[in-house]
């Protein structure tokens, strides 16, 4: 699945993800965030080490297309908008590939969120942080309560989503919302250093370094057990003996060896 609205290019090990629908403030509608599950899986099964995030034009993210989910019935709402919105952003923060976010313009809604699956934030001078989803009449749905809680802390969550607070690129640096913050225009070149760092080290030992992180902050705690756990397991002699007793029809003969 295509959609000319989101990029996803390769610089050597390095991908580089944008959303390019700068006429709508990078906007997200359904088939976008379809088109961004299809591509996070992709990203994950590349050769890329680090991946960078990035919105075109004035804004990051305005996060979900008003357009796109006003109409909905409350049963579509969740099913579709919602349940989807989750999955593509589930996969999104749950990468193997460190993922910095470059917030390139302001980061309100859904674009925060957005921001929260990143593993580094770094923001421009110019920009401005919050979820002002209640003013709506609506709740930030894209894990706004969920992981941006465990990742910046419920308090300031409750003071931007409960007491409609939005903060400066300074400000937020200061309450731990984003890492770094860069002058206007100078995002990307920042990411690309970060990126490079991420490149110098071990590319195993970082993958599952993200991995337990994630696990200790409650990030798909399950998936990373059992897939550490049976990686340590395929490599192990008794694997070994049981396919070959498999292919044999015998009885096997385990060891007990690494």
């Amino acid at each position: 699945m295509t959609d000319m609205r989101l990029s996803l290019s390769f610089d050597g090990p390095v991908a580089h993800l944008a959303i390019c629908r700068s006429e709508k403030l990078n906007a997200l509608d359904a088939e976008m965030i379809d088109t961004l599950l299809s591509l996070c899986r992709h990203i994950d099964r590349s050769d890329a080490r680090a991946v960078i995030l990035t919105g075109e034009g004035k804004a990051f993210c305005a996060g979900g297309d008003i357009a796109a989910w006003s109409a909905l019935s409350p049963e579509d709402f969740g099913r579709r908008w919602l349940r989807d919105g989750h999955q593509a952003f589930d996969a999104l923060a749950r990468l193997r590939q460190p993922l910095i976010a470059v917030l390139n313009g302001h980061c309100l809604g859904g674009g925060l969120e957005l921001a929260a699956c990143a593993d580094l934030r770094i923001a421009e001078a110019h920009v401005k942080l919050g979820l002002p989803e209640t003013g709506l009449g609506v709740i930030p749905g894209w894990s706004g309560t969920q992981r941006a809680s465990r990742r910046f802390g419920a308090q300031l969550i409750r003071r931007m989503a409960l007491m409609a607070e939005v903060f400066s690129a300074d400000q937020a640096l200061a309450l731990g919302l984003v890492d770094q913050v860069v002058p206007s225009g100078q995002g990307m070149d920042a990411a690309t250093v970060v990126a490079h760092r991420v490149l110098a080290r071990s590319p195993r030992a970082t993958e599952i370094t993200k991995q337990l992180i994630n696990a200790a902050e409650g990030e798909d705690r399950e998936r990373t057990l059992e897939m550490l756990a049976g990686a340590l397991v395929a490599g192990s002699d008794d694997l070994a003996e049981g396919l070959s007793a498999y292919r044999e029809k015998r009885q096997p003969h385990f060891g007990g060896k690494d």
